[in-house]
């Protein structure tokens, strides 16, 4: 072979590697991958898993993905109803996606830009997504994705197992707190209600007593970091990097025994990773309220927003347990006006 058909054909194998197999990807029968944010909580692995199987039922194959191994709790959720948990798949260019539970780039897989997003459902607001074409996005004001989802189910008339309307529900009870977040909403305490029947779960509050306290197990042995980063979102706020974490526990004393370690672990990750400020929420399901612990700039800004003494960077806000409709929108509001 001459030195010119030896470039002609790597040429053309490049070509087609450009070209042809993104085109193959999505033509060719690959399912579509649905997937949750990063350091996925039960509901971004449930929704992935309950929209899934609601695709591929109407005859559009997809798969589950995560973008992160099960939190305790979640796993707690897989283990009772016996269901494997999604594939970690941290790369979805050339392939067809949908996304659940987010719709920002900080929180979707870094390659999102290079996948063909056809659709969003999501029970946040909206963020900064963007798509050349037209998709199927549904956002509504619930408590949890699968709430969304639960009614997806019932439109197109499709039974749900009940393993899988065992870990719908699960994630109902962990978004909402067990309907006490400000964010529960009647929409989710019908969904839970129906699916904890199919799931063959007759006491809701029992079960979701387990749930939590199975999320807490390791609250006094896991590392700080570990536990930083089970429930931390970032955003872009007026240019700014922030993060916020939740971490929500029926015995709070465990949480707090650790809010020294967690405020130098916040400072650490502040620098580290250029961060403006970093919100930890320490949620006490009993109490109803969270300490809020503060790292990196306008904390005394935040502290009047919220409406709390700070003493060693925290304070008690009662009543706050949603980062959605409670924390997030006051932190705008202070980027915002700085």
């Amino acid at each position: 072979m001459t030195c010119t058909k030896i470039l002609n054909f790597i040429k053309n194998a490049l070509i087609c590697q450009i070209l042809i197999l993104p085109i193959m990807s999505t033509a060719f029968g690959l399912p579509t991958l649905v997937v949750g944010h990063k350091n996925p909580d039960s509901d971004a692995i449930f929704s992935a898993i309950s929209l899934a199987h609601l695709k591929s039922q109407q005859g559009q194959p997809a798969i589950a993905i995560a973008l992160g191994k099960p939190n305790p709790e979640t796993q707690f959720g897989l283990d009772f109803f016996k269901i494997k948990a999604p594939e970690v798949m941290l790369n979805v260019a050339n392939r067809k996606v949908i996304l659940v539970d987010h719709n920002t780039y900080s929180q979707a897989p870094d390659d999102i830009k290079q996948a063909e997003l056809i659709g969003i459902v999501d029970h946040h607001s909206l963020g900064d997504i963007s798509t050349d074409e037209p998709i199927e996005v549904l956002i509504k004001p619930v408590g949890c994705t699968n709430t969304i989802i639960w009614q997806l189910y019932q439109q197109a008339g499709i039974p749900i197992p009940p393993s899988i309307a065992g870990v719908m529900l699960t994630a109902i009870l962990s978004d909402t707190l067990t309907f006490r977040s400000p964010t529960s909403t009647e929409s989710d305490e019908i969904a839970a209600r129906s699916l904890a029947s199919i799931a063959g779960v007759e006491d809701i509050q029992q079960y979701a007593q387990q749930m939590f306290l199975a999320g807490e197990v390791d609250l006094k042995t896991a590392s700080i970091d570990s536990l930083l980063q089970r429930d931390f979102k970032s955003f872009e706020m007026s240019g700014n990097k922030v993060g916020i974490a939740q971490l929500s526990a029926f015995n709070f004393e465990l949480l707090k025994k650790r809010k020294k370690d967690f405020y130098e672990e916040m400072q650490l990750l502040l620098k580290q990773q250029g961060y403006k400020t970093i919100v930890l929420m320490l949620t006490d399901v009993q109490s109803m309220g969270s300490e809020v612990v503060l790292t990196g700039a306008n904390q005394p800004d935040i502290a009047k927003a919220f409406n709390i003494e700070l003493n060693n960077h925290s304070g008690w806000a009662a009543g706050v347990m949603s980062r959605k409709k409670q924390v997030v929108p006051l932190m705008e509001m202070v980027f915002k006006n700085k």
